[in-house]
């Protein structure tokens, strides 16, 4: 497995190419780069400022493997009014995955949410049936393109069980973004892991305090409930040989702490 770190640990302000920089003197493999409605890699993106990003990452000596995306949580697949927009997007990132030669894609698959909430009532059925549609067609996509779509499991009120995330990862023809974190406020990773097998496409690693329980929960790794060791075992059963990437680090450290103290703590994690 290699060892890898998603951009979003880095402090806003940054350039693409710092980033790479730093993560390469801090000993880690490769980068999980972002597609926002800012930045270098957007929808708008030209093909000129996509290749940039691909020759700072050579020049820098680090591999890009993956491209990940917020942008769902506001244009939710499963939102009518933004499931137009959201497919738009949906089929720029894969684009850009493929122009950077990266193999997979992490998109959030949609949500739940009940009439108090900012969307209004998105029922459960109602989600499945948008996500599930919205997913066999970027999966169908990125397939031609040699892209996996990722579906990740987070705190969406939605796939709340590995049979579940299975189930429709399956139905759509995609994969699974496992991120073994966002599991621990209700479940166990290891079950996760031997559940989903071979559809996970990639996996990203924090830390979680259940003690705490909510958002704020999420700690340094090595600092919460995390059994890393049985997590490790647990991917290696199932053939998993890819990225482990580092989502979360001591936020309010100086980067380069931050950055050493994430590689350190994937080093520990992969000499289990």
């Amino acid at each position: 497995m290699k060892k890898g770190v998603t951009f979003g640990v880095f402090p806003k302000g940054m350039t693409t190419r710092e980033v790479f920089a730093m993560a390469k003197a801090h000993g880690l493999d490769g980068v999980e780069v972002s597609f926002a409605e800012t930045g270098d890699l957007r929808l708008d993106s030209t093909p000129a400022e996509v290749a940039a990003v691909k020759t700072a990452a050579k020049e820098e000596g680090i591999e890009l493997y993956s491209v990940f995306s917020g942008v769902y949580w506001k244009h939710a697949f499963t939102y009518e009014p933004e499931m137009e927009t959201a497919m738009k997007m949906g089929y720029r990132q894969i684009e850009i995955a493929e122009a950077l030669d990266c193999n997979s894609v992490l998109i959030v698959p949609g949500i739940v949410s009940g009439a108090a909430d900012p969307m209004g009532d998105i029922p459960y059925d109602v989600a499945y049936d948008r996500a599930l549609e919205c997913m066999t067609k970027l999966a169908a996509f990125g397939k031609e393109r040699g892209v996996r779509v990722g579906v990740e499991n987070v705190w969406n009120k939605f796939l709340l069980s590995p049979l579940e995330m299975r189930n429709f990862v399956d139905a759509a023809g995609a994969a699974a973004y496992f991120d073994a974190g966002n599991v621990l406020v209700n479940g166990y990773p290891e079950h996760w892991i031997k559940i989903l097998g071979d559809r996970i496409c990639k996996v990203h690693v924090k830390d979680f305090s259940t003690k705490i329980g909510n958002i704020n929960g999420f700690v340094d790794m090595f600092s919460g409930n995390m059994d890393f060791k049985t997590t490790m075992e647990a991917l290696k059963a199932v053939g998993y040989d890819d990225y482990i990437t580092a989502e979360y680090g001591c936020c309010k450290a100086a980067p380069e702490v931050r950055i050493a103290t994430l590689s350190a703590a994937l080093d520990k994690l992969l000499a289990y």
